[in-house]
């Protein structure tokens, strides 16, 4: 059974079978961009199934903060509704304080953008884990486009002092690493800017900002290039429209449950209203080729299709896995479920390859080091080399204490882990999971029992 928190551990024992359905929290990556979209658009929006973790209420908060009424209309453990009624982007106000992003990249990131474009000063912080996180990436091609900014180790780290501009120039910027992230920074700095801001990318990364400016009336062209990569232009200045948004369940925290059912000998889990957007289901389509049996159901999009998102309920059961190799393309676009991936390649047979991870080691934590310290003191053989992960599957995994490093992603992984692994194993700082999944260690106990 599960252990009530300990000394800031959580003791997690073998399962004897898994079953249940399971509804997620509101996707994370499309909550924080719902209500920044309503903050930039005049009028009101309505949010549904939002994402609650404390990485969306830091983006809650920074709305309020600039000017919007950011109105919860309840919810439960896991998502919430909103209610946005924003004077618009020509009509926010500079923020009387430091505008807290808390433990959140995207929320920095991304309205770092729209800073970027608004007059008036505004500093943005974080966390001790967030002022370690590169930000050079936003603040470079933010600069070139007229904004001002200042922040620490050359403007490198947070926090920002940014003073925004109301004349920005657009630019053509390519992107030096995959990051969605920095695309929807430079492309909501672009609805300011004046002519056609364009941004490339070696690696096409998740689409949620540009298929949500779309819905909102907003001129953005994609277009997939010869070489592999994508060019996105947005037309500008341009005008965000309000409107209502239907928040699919969150793919991310999906995958923990894939895997757990995947890996586990007597297990049959249904998880209901994932979004399967084509640039975020890279998870589905790897645990697939490893020999997962996932059924996929698909139950329409999200707003009614307003923003085009599908959704699809997913029926998983226990399966025989086999190692692959993975590619940077495809590391790109599942980056935030390389950890439970992992997982599950240490417990499928032979060998598995991940390369291109490096960008890995910029997350909430060193999340290559982690993974590996973490699944080498559970019995599996995983080694890291530079920017690449191999996994010699077919161990039997033992419980032991593992570090999570306060990192959500890490913490939920090895609690998986230890729902096979033999004997107990004590997962450090399971408070992080409420980051992005409140009420996880709940639906464990649950689909357990």
């Amino acid at each position: 059974m599960l252990g009530a928190p300990v000394a800031e551990r959580v003791a997690v024992r073998p399962a004897r079978r898994l079953r249940g359905e399971i509804r997620l929290p509101g996707d994370k990556s499309i909550s924080h961009r719902a209500l920044l979209l309503a903050l930039l658009a005049a009028g009101e929006s309505r949010i549904t199934g939002a994402g609650d973790g404390r990485d969306v209420r830091a983006t809650a908060d920074v709305a309020s903060a600039l000017g919007a009424s950011v109105t919860r209309l309840g919810g439960d453990a896991r998502s919430v509704d909103y209610r946005v009624v924003s004077p618009g982007r020509a009509a926010l106000v500079e923020p009387a304080g430091i505008l807290d992003c808390r433990n959140s990249g995207t929320t920095f990131r991304l309205v770092a953008g729209i800073l970027a474009g608004l007059p008036g000063f505004a500093v943005l912080d974080g966390d001790e884990s967030l002022r370690r996180r590169p930000m050079a990436r936003v603040a470079a091609p933010l600069v070139a486009m007229g904004a001002t900014i200042a922040g620490r180790a050359g403007t490198t780290l947070a926090p920002f002092a940014i003073t925004g501009s109301t004349t920005l120039r657009a630019i053509e910027h390519v992107t030096l690493v995959p990051s969605a992230q920095v695309k929807s920074c430079v492309l909501l700095a672009g609805l300011a800017a004046t002519g056609t801001t364009a941004v490339r990318e070696a690696l096409p990364t998740r689409d949620h900002t540009e298929r949500m400016l779309r819905a909102r009336g907003v001129s953005v062209r994609t277009e997939l290039l010869d070489d592999g990569g994508a060019l996105h232009e947005i037309a500008g200045p341009a005008t965000v429209l309000p409107l209502d948004e239907r928040v699919p369940g969150d793919v991310s925290s999906a995958a923990f449950w894939l895997v757990a059912a995947v890996i586990h000998p007597d297990a049959d889990l249904l998880l209901r209203n994932v979004g399967t957007n084509p640039s975020r289901r890279g998870i589905i389509d790897l645990l697939r080729r490893m020999g997962a049996e996932i059924e996929e159901r698909p139950v329409g999009t999200g707003a009614g299709g307003v923003s085009g998102e599908p959704i699809a309920d997913l029926a998983v059961r226990s399966s025989s896995l086999h190692g692959i190799d993975v590619d940077p393309a495809e590391v790109a676009g599942a980056i935030d479920e390389i950890p439970i991936l992992c997982l599950a390649a240490a417990v499928a047979s032979g060998r598995s390859r991940i390369r291109g991870i490096g960008e890995l080691r910029h997350k909430e934590s060193d999340r290559v080091a982690g993974i590996v310290a973490g699944l080498v003191a559970l019995g599996a053989r995983i080694r890291a080399d530079g920017d690449e992960i191999e996994i010699e599957g077919g161990r039997a995994l033992r419980g032991a204490a593992v570090a999570s490093h306060d990192d959500h992603r890490l913490a939920m992984t090895f609690a998986v882990a230890g729902l096979i692994a033999e004997g107990t194993t004590l997962v450090g700082q399971p408070g992080s999971a409420d980051v992005s999944y409140p009420g996880f260690f709940d639906d464990l106990e649950r689909v357990r029992a």
